[in-house]
């Protein structure tokens, strides 16, 4: 059992740069799990966390796609550490959009991951929090979820689901002792963006965990990373239709 007073850390995307170094930011005298395919293959990510000052670093195998094992793999987690006391939402894919357009396999794979996993996960684990009467949840979200274009629409509208699923989710929450933080990055130089060009107000896995953390810690309901990605979207949502479709990704 967990002996922190407030629960353990479970990173569902455990091999996730930017679950990694949120996972540094809230190991400090906690014990954190580490949930990824392969988990066997996590002694890097492992030993990241450690260094980092969690009490204990445990992992367990997740598959994100496979729905019908999350009930039970939270069910375990319970079991073995205690009540979860922040659950942080990591995996994701972002897809090949060419392919997407042409591969209806593909394009339903993409919104599967990032939407269809996603809902699944924080509908199990909010329930499993309102029982405890506690609990954190982070979802990440994406700014390419706010005004869909046409240069990511399959991953973007994946986003604008979840984005949509977490805001109600959230408000059902309100109230029960369980909150809810979305993260809404921009583009996010790392692996999954390797050999893209990077958008303008990029950020790295670094600095989307350390605006993440300090916005849990605040008790805040969202976070855009960075800010300034607030105010620049509004503004875009007013962009014609015909200007906005040649927008790029």
């Amino acid at each position: 059992m967990d002996d922190t007073g407030s629960g353990p850390v479970v990173i569902f995307g455990g091999r996730s740069e930017i679950g990694v170094e949120l996972a540094r930011h809230l190991a400090p005298g906690a014990t954190v799990l580490l949930a990824a395919r392969r988990a066997n293959e996590l002694d890097d990510q492992v030993a990241a966390v450690r260094e980092a000052g969690a009490a204990a670093v445990y992992t367990k195998e997740f598959d994100a796609d496979d729905v019908a094992s999350h009930a039970r793999l939270v069910e375990e987690i319970i079991a073995e550490h205690g009540p979860i006391g922040t659950a942080v939402l990591a995996f994701g894919i972002l897809g090949d959009q060419a392919r997407a357009e042409v591969d209806a396999a593909h394009a339903v794979a993409i919104v599967h991951t990032d939407y269809v996993a996603q809902v699944s996960l924080l509908t199990i684990l909010a329930s499993a929090m309102r029982t405890a009467d506690r609990g954190s949840l982070i979802v990440f979200s994406s700014v390419a979820g706010v005004r869909v274009r046409r240069a990511n629409y399959v991953y973007g509208s994946a986003k604008a689901g979840l984005d949509g699923f977490a805001s109600g989710l959230a408000d059902a929450l309100h109230g029960t002792g369980v909150r809810l933080l979305i993260a809404r990055p921009g583009f996010v130089i790392g692996r999954m963006t390797e050999g893209m060009t990077p958008a303008p107000l990029s950020s790295t896995p670094q600095q989307v965990a350390a605006a993440t953390a300090k916005a849990l810690a605040k008790g805040r309901r969202s976070v855009w990373i960075p800010w300034a990605l607030r105010p620049m979207f509004f503004t875009l949502k007013l962009l014609p239709q015909f200007i906005w479709r040649r927008m790029p990704r």
